[in-house]
C-alpha cells in the first residue's frame, strides 16, 4: 500500500511531464543545443547515468533489471545492451513513447506506462531509481525502497535530492519566481537522517556505495542498497 502523499506526487508528476515538459524533456535528454543552465542539467544526469550503470555488472545476461522512472530510456538501453531483460517504467507515457522511439531494434525492454511500485512487474536482480523519487519526502522514499526491496534479489540505486546550503538557495531562488510551466517541488533530503530511515526499515540490508554528484544547476546524491 502506497501512502497519499506518495499517491498525490506521482499524480503530480505524470501531469507535469505529459502536458508540461515533454517537449522540454526531449530536447534535454538528446544531442540537440540547449542553454547553458540546462547544459549543466544535462552534463550531471550523463555523469549521475553514467555513475549507476558502473555499480551494475558489465555482463547482465540472465539478470532482470527494473527501470524505476525510466523517463526517456538511456539507462534502460544501456543495461539492455550489457544483455538484461529489462522493464523500464514511467508515470509519463509520453517519456516512455520517446524512450521507445529511440531505442535500437533487437534490446529486450519491456516499456511500461505506470507505477514502479505495480506487483506485476515481477521480480528483479537489480531496481536503479534515478531521480525518480526526488520529489517524495523521506518517509516516501523508505516506503518505496521497502516495497521494491521485497521483489529484488541484488540491489537497488537510487538517487535523493541532498539538503545542502546550495541547493536550498537555488530552491529558495526558484519559489521567488513561480512560473505555470514550474516542475513538481523537489524536496531536499538529509543524507544521514535518509540511511537511519533505511537501515530501520530493512535491518537486513546493507547500504554500500555513494555518489554526490553537483554540476552547476544538478544536484543529486546516489545510494546502493544490497538486498540480497
Amino acid at each position: 500500500m502506497t501512502t497519499a502523499t506518495y499517491d498525490r506526487f506521482r499524480g503530480n508528476l505524470e501531469t507535469y511531464f505529459d502536458r508540461t515538459a515533454a517537449k522540454a524533456w526531449e530536447q534535454l535528454t538528446s544531442d540537440a543545443p540547449v542553454s547553458g543552465i540546462r547544459a549543466t542539467v544535462r552534463a550531471g544526469r550523463t555523469e549521475m547515468r553514467n555513475t549507476l550503470l558502473s555499480w551494475l555488472p558489465a555482463d547482465m545476461r540472465g539478470a532482470r533489471l527494473l527501470d524505476a522512472g525510466c523517463g526517456t530510456g538511456a539507462l534502460a538501453v544501456e543495461a539492455a545492451q550489457r544483455g538484461a531483460e529489462v522493464v523500464a517504467i514511467d508515470v509519463a507515457g509520453s517519456l516512455v513513447a520517446i524512450g521507445r522511439d529511440r531505442a535500437p531494434a533487437g534490446l529486450n525492454i519491456d516499456w511500461r506506462v505506470g507505477d514502479m511500485l505495480d506487483p506485476a512487474l515481477g521480480t528483479f536482480d537489480h531496481v536503479v531509481a534515478m531521480d525518480s523519487l526526488i520529489h517524495y519526502k523521506p518517509t516516501d522514499i523508505v516506503a518505496v525502497v521497502e516495497r521494491l526491496a521485497g521483489n529484488t534479489r541484488g540491489s537497488i540505486a537510487l538517487t535523493f535530492a541532498p539538503r545542502t546550503p546550495l541547493l536550498m538557495v537555488m530552491l529558495g531562488m526558484g519559489r521567488l519566481f513561480p512560473r505555470s510551466d514550474k516542475s513538481p517541488a523537489i524536496l531536499p533530503v538529509r543524507d544521514a537522517h535518509l540511511r537511519t530511515l533505511i537501515q530501520a526499515a530493512l535491518p537486513t540490508a546493507r547500504i554500500g556505495r555513494d555518489r554526490r554528484i553537483s554540476a552547476s544547476f544538478y544536484t543529486s546524491h546516489a545510494l546502493e542498497i544490497v538486498t540480497g
